[in-house]
């Protein structure tokens, strides 16, 4: 029995020799077609990849040397490389692993095999997945749109409207996780976002206005104010922290008791604030050296002596 059953798995083995040397050349061809289409696909993902690592920003932006003596590259452009390829790495293993499966099943039919049963059951898994997980496919999407673009990574300060703003503490491909100035940990799907306010991608601006009072002399107060700008400028301690000569753009409003002047300066990411409390600070200190006004409200007082009446209408 045993020399019978030997028989016959050695004629199953030389038929199935005989049929994989039949079809040689065509499975020979499919493992070569999977092969350049890989290709294909991991350069056009490389290309993308190159894409994210530039930024959405222009060149001259992401690449400008913040302060008046540094050669660093703006800040953000490491984490947006290294996170550029880390996607980049996901899409070509996944990229990898359904080229590898659809060779093979071709390559099963191409030998014999039936493979209905095969197809029967992913197209039930897909549309089981497309019916039961369409919102976790949409943040998905998202979430890779997202990272690729660079809207915003951990550490940024977001606006994500509808009162919603704080830090980001995390960022996956599903959810967001934002802490806001209260301490509330919000978890945020990334699907669910339809806009996204960054205000530390890159650069950021301090925008400061500064008010005196309406008799002053506003070309004196210019004068005072550049003054005051230029030194924090040509301050060590913020070189790399104010990116940028700053400017006064000019009167931003006119009232009877007060004129507001605008004063702009572009700092490094998440050093806006600190800055706009240094200069408010040193301006203050200025004006009161210089006996600069602030404003104050200008009030008139009737006198009327007792049973006088009021001037007829």
């Amino acid at each position: 029995m045993s020399a019978v059953l030997a028989v016959i798995n050695h004629a199953q083995w030389v038929n199935l020799g005989n049929l994989l040397a039949r079809k040689a050349g065509a499975l020979v061809t499919l493992v070569v077609i999977g092969l350049v289409v890989q290709f294909v696909l991991h350069r056009l993902i490389d290309k993308l990849v190159s894409q994210a690592e530039d930024g959405v920003l222009p060149s001259r932006i992401t690449h400008a040397a913040f302060g008046k003596g540094s050669t660093e590259p703006a800040p953000g452009s490491t984490r947006r490389v290294q996170r550029a390829k880390t996607l980049g790495t996901l899409l070509k293993s996944i990229t990898s692993g359904v080229i590898v499966g659809v060779v093979l099943t071709m390559m099963l039919s191409e030998v014999g095999l039936n493979i209905g049963p095969i197809i029967a059951s992913a197209g039930i898994v897909g549309v089981a997945l497309g019916f039961g997980s369409q919102t976790l496919v949409k943040d998905f999407l998202s979430g890779i749109f997202m990272i690729f673009e660079d809207q915003y990574g951990v550490g940024d300060v977001v606006d994500m409207g509808e009162g919603l703003s704080g830090t980001v503490e995390a960022v996956s491909l599903r959810v967001t996780r934002l802490r806001d100035t209260n301490g509330t940990v919000w978890y945020v799907r990334n699907g669910e976002l339809y806009r996204v306010g960054n205000m530390s991608q890159n650069w950021a601006r301090t925008v400061l206005d500064v008010q005196v009072s309406a008799r002053e002399d506003i070309a004196r107060v210019r004068r005072v104010l550049a003054d005051v700008i230029h030194d924090l400028w040509q301050d060590e301690d913020f070189d790399g922290v104010v990116i940028e000569e700053p400017e006064i753009w000019g009167i931003e409003a006119i009232t009877p008791d007060a004129i507001t002047l605008r004063v702009t300066l572009k700092t490094a990411p998440m050093e806006q604030w600190r800055v706009a409390r240094v200069l408010r600070e040193r301006i203050k200190a200025r004006f009161d050296h210089e006996g600069i006004q602030a404003p104050y409200p200008t009030s008139y007082v009737m006198n009327r002596t007792p049973g006088s009446e009021a001037p007829a209408q």
